[in-house]
């Protein structure tokens, strides 16, 4: 029997624990041709979630493009990635891909050609894109001329969003409002994972997007939700987990749907049929992964400074309330002065080892949150 427990790509619907409400949010947004920007720490489920919620749109009804913006560096890139996507959204074959894209794009010398399997491939001529003003105009102003001229609801996905904080001088947020506001049957959804770029970029008043998108955090999944998930696959293989083993499964996961998965995935594969998994076997898979991953968190570690360190080592060791900047917790763990404190956490964000939360910060990685303090703690 295939291990149920999926985890570190792309999954379907089978492997979604809830999320009921968070599709139906962003389903009311894709009907009402909205603007939200869904949010959340890495691997929380983003891309999968709204996966879900393109497969179940209904082609008659809808086109859907979605844009991974991770690879791209700049105005070119992006306004190639959006051309591309908006063509083969609304296209069925490689004649209309063609048609659609000189309709769209004339400026960008579309041309189609078929790769190995048969299937065609948008390019674009080799001195375009090349991300000025009037061909930026011209891709941003395609999803409201495809839901023209298709007849259907255009949605657009922007996945990674805060990439475009990288680019030049703010020229895409700029074009990015300025024409998206006036898109009246397309609907848009920002995907992110830095948060703190993204409330910039959102909430900053001085910034071209502000209060241009409904925000929607993503959050981690109920310990309620989870304990029948995990139990009914385990079932099904004649294996059985108690309801306290789950919930000490959630408890070292924080309820993350990527590290419960992968916590999972392990205790799946070391329970024999008819067995049934214990507290020891939970610890056992947490020290199994933790020593899968010591390599590359011993040299991410050793990359830190010496600062960065002692803060992010308080950070995993103490109370989830704690404040980083106080006179107790800079002097608990060495760290020089409360400005030492803050010029050491904005390295670790910059480094997304760690983000702000509810006043405070959190360690982004679970387990490696949990190495820190299997290999570094007691200090402080």
């Amino acid at each position: 029997m295939t291990n149920p427990f999926s985890y570190g790509g792309v999954v379907g619907t089978s492997s979604f624990c809830n999320r009921e409400e968070d599709l139906q949010v962003l389903r009311r947004t894709v009907d009402n041709a909205g603007r939200l920007f869904l949010y959340a720490e890495r691997r929380m489920g983003k891309t999968s979630l709204v996966r879900v919620l393109l497969d179940e749109l209904s082609d008659e009804e809808y086109v859907a493009a979605y844009i991974d913006l991770w690879p791209t560096d700049g105005p070119a890139s992006f306004t190639k990635a959006l051309a591309k996507a908006t063509a083969e959204a609304s296209s069925t074959t490689a004649e209309t891909l063609l048609e659609n894209a000189r309709r769209f794009f004339s400026s960008l010398q579309p041309s189609v050609t078929v790769d190995e399997s048969g299937a065609p491939v948008l390019t674009f001529g080799a001195e375009r894109p090349s991300g000025t003003d009037p061909e930026i105009e011209e891709v941003l102003a395609a999803p409201a001329r495809a839901a023209e001229l298709t007849g259907k609801r255009v949605v657009v996905v922007f996945d990674e969003f805060q990439q475009i904080a990288t680019y030049e001088a703010g020229r895409v947020e700029r074009k990015l409002r300025s024409e998206i506001q006036h898109h009246e049957k397309v609907a848009y959804l920002f995907l992110g994972s830095r948060r703190h770029l993204i409330r910039e970029m959102f909430l900053d008043s001085k910034r071209p997007l502000y209060r241009s998108a409904q925000h929607y955090p993503l959050r981690a999944i109920d310990e309620a939700d989870w304990q029948p998930f995990i139990r009914d696959r385990f079932e099904e293989a004649g294996k059985s987990i108690p309801e306290s083993v789950i919930h000490e499964v959630c408890q070292i996961t924080e309820g993350h749907p990527f590290y419960v998965q992968h916590l999972c995935h392990v205790l799946w594969e070391r329970c024999d049929e008819g067995g049934e998994v214990t507290p020891e076997d939970v610890q056992e898979a947490t020290g199994i992964l933790l020593d899968r991953e010591s390599y590359a968190y011993t040299a991410l570690w050793e990359g830190l400074t010496t600062n960065q360190q002692r803060f992010l080592l308080g950070l995993a060791q103490e109370e989830e309330d704690v404040q980083p900047f106080s006179s107790a917790f800079v002097g608990r763990y060495d760290l020089g002065s409360p400005s030492s404190a803050q010029r050491a956490a904005e390295a670790l964000m910059q480094k997304d080892l760690i983000d702000r939360d509810n006043g405070t910060f959190v360690v982004l990685d679970r387990f490696f949150q949990r190495w820190i303090v299997r290999q570094h703690g007691g200090r402080g």
